[in-house]
């Protein structure tokens, strides 16, 4: 007769060895390392693959070497000129080393969010509010080579630091705009002057032209007339010319003159004519 209790002590053994085994190997993915622990000594990093560990002697700390996104929480920035803003931010960092990740620093990806807010704040602080939107790259870079002296002894290497959003007061937002739009309008006066000068030396260079041929002009006046007559206006606006009724006007004078002068001059003959 098959008796269980013959067998228990094994069957303890065999399930004790299979949790033995369960703990003693660690599978790492490709993305990941694992720092080795042996009664609380640095022991090495191992991975990736299959791993063996001594349960209860070994601990094993997983460590990422992907690239983490962190995103920097909005942060009330003073700046230069004395313009409150909200500027958020983004990092990428990536674990280069992950013996001192775990060793030196508690939790690195703490330290490293609390670190990019202050140095966010402190860097912005330096800065116009002129300087902060127009020249992000510089800022970004400034913002990497400060991160990246601050957490390089703890084996994390920052690859980029993006000022993501910057929140302006509603009050600067208008005088920004109706500083645009004063701009906007200062250069449509400039155009708009420059195109004056042009004509108008463009005009005088014509005037020369047409006042060196009298009859430049009348052809010039009947080309002006056609162009009116083109339009199919129910009124048509006939303008004379000044030069055209001059010669009519100087002939005129002429004989005023002259009858002016023969009635003086036969006065004259009159009065020396003795009685």
């Amino acid at each position: 007769m098959f008796d269980i209790f013959n067998f228990f002590p094994t069957i303890l053994f065999i399930i004790a060895l299979i949790a033995f085994l369960g703990n003693a190997i660690k599978i790492l993915p490709e993305y990941e390392r694992g720092v080795l622990f042996r009664l609380g000594r640095l022991k090495a990093t191992r991975g990736p693959g299959l791993v063996f560990i001594i349960p209860g002697i070994d601990r094993l700390v997983r460590v990422s070497l992907r690239i983490v996104a962190l995103d920097v929480p909005p942060q009330d920035v003073i700046s230069r000129d004395n313009v409150t803003v909200k500027v958020s931010a983004v990092i990428y960092f990536r674990v280069t080393e992950a013996e001192k990740a775990i060793v030196q620093v508690e939790n690195y990806l703490y330290a490293t969010s609390q670190l990019a807010q202050t140095t966010l704040r402190s860097v912005l602080g330096q800065v116009e509010l002129d300087e902060l939107l127009a020249n992000r790259e510089k800022i970004n870079k400034e913002l990497q080579e400060i991160l990246e002296s601050h957490i390089d002894p703890w084996g994390v290497k920052v690859t980029a630091v993006e000022v993501k959003n910057i929140d302006l007061p509603l009050e600067m937002q208008r005088a920004i705009a109706k500083q645009a739009e004063a701009e906007r309008e200062r250069r449509a006066k400039i155009i708009h002057a420059e195109g004056e000068l042009q004509a108008s030396e463009k005009l005088a260079q014509a005037a020369k032209m047409l006042a060196s041929e009298p009859s430049s002009m009348q052809l010039r006046y009947l080309q002006t007339l056609t162009e009116i007559a083109a339009e199919k206006n129910s009124t048509t606006i006939f303008p004379v010319p000044i030069d055209l009724i001059t010669q009519f006007l100087d002939r005129k004078n002429e004989r005023i003159i002259s009858a002016h002068f023969k009635e003086d001059f036969h006065a004259e003959q009159k009065t020396a004519t003795p009685p």
